[in-house]
């Protein structure tokens, strides 16, 4: 996993979001210090609860996962962790939800797909990585690091399982004074890929 210094940070675009777990303010942010691997320049939204000021937030930094959020995949974890963080922001009124497009850990989405390939024949997520020349994972939090300076951020709550995450974000000047868990249900088809976060990528996973 990567850490960079401050990203250049252009805001391209903010408008109201309502959502069926509350009202948001939406955010559109483009970086200019690297290239995902599919292409363009790196670009990620912020979805902002409440006032931000005073005590700490709840922010989740969240990697685009279309097989996941928009298809409701069971191969992995992710549309689960979503709808916790902002089912977990609305209860509280505030917080921050920054959504990267970092797919597949930072090597694209059809590159995730021939990686789905190699998971079919016996393969796990961190092998079929390896297996197509990449390491486990690609993926850089500069540009959200300066989002969260965007939003005058130095102290959050951040919704993670990742311990690399939390070193990550505080890399970047923010301190993170609370690790919250983000924990979805352990359900067959995605057992092996939760394992595999636990044992080879050090994920604090309970129930496994």
């Amino acid at each position: 996993m990567n850490s960079h210094s401050a990203a250049p940070l252009e805001k391209v675009a903010e408008a109201d979001f309502p959502t069926e777990f509350g009202a948001f303010r939406i955010y559109g942010f483009r970086g200019g210090d690297r290239e995902p691997a599919d292409g363009g320049r790196e670009e990620a939204v912020a979805l902002k609860m409440g006032d931000l000021a005073g005590e700490p937030p709840l922010v989740r930094i969240h990697s685009q996962c279309l097989t996941g959020d928009v298809f409701h995949s069971l191969r992995c974890d992710c549309r689960a962790q979503l709808e916790i963080a902002l089912e977990s922001i609305a209860h509280e009124g505030r917080g921050l939800l920054i959504y990267e497009r970092q797919e597949g850990r930072g090597i694209g989405l059809l590159n995730k797909l021939r990686a789905y390939e190699l998971q079919d024949r016996g393969a796990d997520t961190v092998e079929a990585n390896e297996q197509l020349g990449f390491d486990s994972d690609l993926r850089s939090y500069a540009l959200p690091g300066a989002i969260l300076r965007y939003f005058d951020l130095r102290r959050i709550r951040l919704l993670s399982n990742n311990p690399e995450k939390v070193e990550a974000v505080e890399s970047a000047g923010v301190r993170v004074i609370e690790r919250v868990p983000c924990l979805a249900h352990v359900i067959d088809t995605r057992e092996a890929y939760l394992r595999t976060k636990k044992e080879k990528m050090g994920h604090l996973l309970e129930g496994l």
